[in-house]
Formats: structure tokens, C-alpha cells, sequence
């Protein structure tokens, strides 16, 4: 994999880059909030699909913007309770 400079980049420094791709240790809720959170930051942040969705729903543009930075804080729920180890 190369950047436009054309310098090759490794995977950790893509990771460190763009937060979105995960690591070995992410859970599966992370993964997921991950996800969502980009999928409603596209939906912002291109015009068209945004006034696609208002004209499908019915909708006006600001009141779905604000729903969709409003379901970003937690797109998947609150996250699952961590398991505790047995240190017995």
C-alpha cells in the first residue's frame, strides 16, 4: 500500500491514521459503533444523499441532520458490560 507520494505505508501506521479500521483487540461493538458512525458521517456530510433521505421520509434536511448527529452518540446501544477475569 502506498500514500500519494508514493512512499510505501505499513498497517500500523494505517491503523494510527484512520481510527475506522480496527485492530487485533477491537470487540465486535466497537467494530460495529465504528461502522455506524461512519456511515452517518457519509450520510452528512454528502448533500445529495442527505436530501434523499429527507424527500423518502418526508422529512426536512436539518431535522435529519440533527437525527443522525444525534444517533452517532451511540449508534449501537450502550456498550456490553466487560468480563472481569477470575483471578482465583
Amino acid at each position: 500500500m502506498s500514500n500519494p507520494g508514493g512512499a510505501s505505508i505499513s498497517t500500523e501506521q494505517l491503523k494510527a491514521r484512520y481510527i475506522g479500521t480496527g485492530h487485533a483487540d477491537i470487540s465486535k461493538h466497537e467494530w460495529a459503533t465504528n461502522q455506524h458512525r461512519d456511515t452517518y458521517a457519509s450520510h452528512i456530510g454528502h448533500f445529495d444523499s442527505l436530501m434523499y433521505f429527507s424527500v423518502a421520509q418526508n422529512d426536512s434536511i436539518g431535522r435529519l441532520k440533527s437525527q443522525f448527529l444525534e444517533k452517532m452518540l451511540e449508534p449501537c446501544g450502550p456498550p456490553p458490560p466487560e468480563k472481569k477475569p477470575n483471578l482465583e
